[in-house]
């Protein structure tokens, strides 16, 4: 029985210097394995009387299973080792501040937001949205407004033209959202309250004019519609949109060929600081541009303007965002500023701030 003593303190001494998962692999396996330590006084069980077989069998068995509880329990202690130096190795600093959710941090751009604004404000007074193609024939974007051959905004230092197709006809970058108006009467019958927004492109480029611009137009055509509906209608949108409870706009005389009479709509604002205040000074602002339709609009749709006439008005978008969020140059809205975006733009969750 003395080696079997001999052969404990070895593999007990063993066990005890092993450095790693790995050592104590290997060390259980030339121990406890078909050819190891422990295994080799079991093959010669067999040459050994009775008694005496039974007395080393139980002895043998026994030191193996001790060996076996030993092996476990530093196996045990060098896991539990492992999972404290990886929690200290991949600890998280909680004073750091929390980075935002996607959802917090994005922005809605200012020009989303205006036309969101301007579009729900038109819908709760009854306005269907309508849209159309940006790439317009010379026929929709001028000839059916009442645009004269000749006409300056015909010429190339103005509107953006394509090359002139095979079959003579040239076609060009919209140059107002007023052509939808026009596709609008063709298909559908008075009465037609509708309000239109989308892109428009000029041949224009400083502090508040873009070659690629936004706008938004209204259309209302009835036997009944009036100069004075469309004029308590515009004041509402101001007082709405400017949110000023008290409200003071002015009408000009203006011309545009497709409205007679044409008008501008002036709000009034204080300009003598920084920032512009709508609803009370002295100063004058133009916004939108607006009258009723030209006679010879409503024929070019089928329409005879001895029982029907409408009126329209139109804005664009970027300039009322400047006025109403205080930003100073519109080409900020086009320079992919994450920076300017942040600083400007809108909660998704919250779009009020």
């Amino acid at each position: 029985m003395g080696s079997i003593e001999i052969l404990e303190q070895k593999i007990r001494s063993a066990i005890d210097t092993a450095e790693s998962i790995e050592d104590l692999e290997v060390l259980r396996v030339n121990t406890l394995g078909k050819k190891g330590t422990l295994s080799t006084p079991l093959k010669r069980l067999g040459s050994m009387p009775k008694e005496e077989r039974k007395a080393f069998g139980l002895v043998l068995n026994n030191l193996k299973k001790h060996i076996e509880s030993l092996l476990i329990e530093k196996h045990k202690r060098f896991k539990k080792t492992m999972i404290f130096q990886q929690i200290e190795r991949e600890s998280i600093d909680v004073t750091l501040p929390v980075r935002q959710d996607p959802t917090e941090r994005g922005r809605i751009h200012p020009i989303t937001q205006t036309i969101d604004e301007v579009i729900t404000i038109f819908s709760d007074m009854g306005f269907m949205i309508a849209t159309g193609p940006d790439v317009e024939t010379d026929y929709y974007n001028f000839t059916a407004l009442n645009f004269p051959i000749g006409h300056p905004a015909r010429d190339m230092h103005d509107t953006f033209f394509f090359n002139t197709h095979e079959n003579g006809e040239r076609k060009l970058l919209r140059t107002h959202t007023s052509p939808v108006q026009i596709r609008a009467m063709e298909k559908q019958k008075p009465p037609i309250r509708i309000v239109i927004s989308g892109k428009a492109y000029r041949m224009d480029s400083d502090v508040t004019h873009s070659p690629m611009f936004h706008q938004v137009e209204g259309l209302v055509v009835d036997s009944t519609a009036t100069i004075a509906n469309m004029m308590w209608m515009l004041e509402q949108f101001c007082k709405t949109f400017f949110e000023v409870s008290s409200r003071k706009i002015r009408f000009r005389p203006s011309f545009f060929p497709f409205t007679e009479p044409s008008m501008e709509v002036d709000i009034q604002c204080d300009c003598s600081s920084r920032k512009v205040k709508f609803g009370t000074g002295h100063n004058w602002m133009e916004i939108l541009g607006c009258g009723m339709i030209h006679p010879n609009v409503l024929r070019t749709c089928n329409l005879d303007p001895e029982i029907y006439q409408g009126f329209a008005w139109g804005m664009g978008v970027d300039r009322i965002a400047m006025l109403k969020y205080g930003m100073p140059d519109l080409r900020d809205f086009f320079n992919t500023d994450i920076r300017w975006l942040e600083h400007y733009g809108f909660s998704p969750l919250n779009p009020s701030t």
